[in-house]
C-alpha cells in the first residue's frame, strides 16, 4: 500500500480550475437552453390561447343578444 501512495499525484490548481469553469459555463448553456425552450413553449400557446380568443369574441358578437331584449338599454 505504501509503494501506491507515491503514484498518487494531485492535479494542478489552474488545471482543476479550468476543469470546473467549463463545467459551470457547460451548465450554464443548458440552463439558458431550457429556459429559452420553455419560454418559446409558453409563447406559442399564449398565442394560441389568444387567437382562440380573438375568434370567440367575434363569433359572440355576431350571436343575437338575449339579455340586452330584456334590459332595453
Amino acid at each position: 500500500m505504501s509503494q501506491e501512495l507515491p503514484y498518487i499525484i494531485p492535479s494542478s490548481q489552474p488545471e482543476v480550475e479550468e476543469v470546473f469553469s467549463a463545467h459551470q459555463t457547460t451548465l450554464d448553456f443548458y440552463q439558458e437552453v431550457k429556459t429559452r425552450t420553455e419560454f418559446n413553449t409558453y409563447c406559442e400557446w399564449y398565442y394560441k390561447l389568444a387567437a382562440q380568443n380573438q375568434r370567440d369574441l367575434q363569433k359572440m358578437r355576431g350571436e343575437l343578444n338575449i339579455m340586452g331584449w330584456f334590459r332595453r338599454r
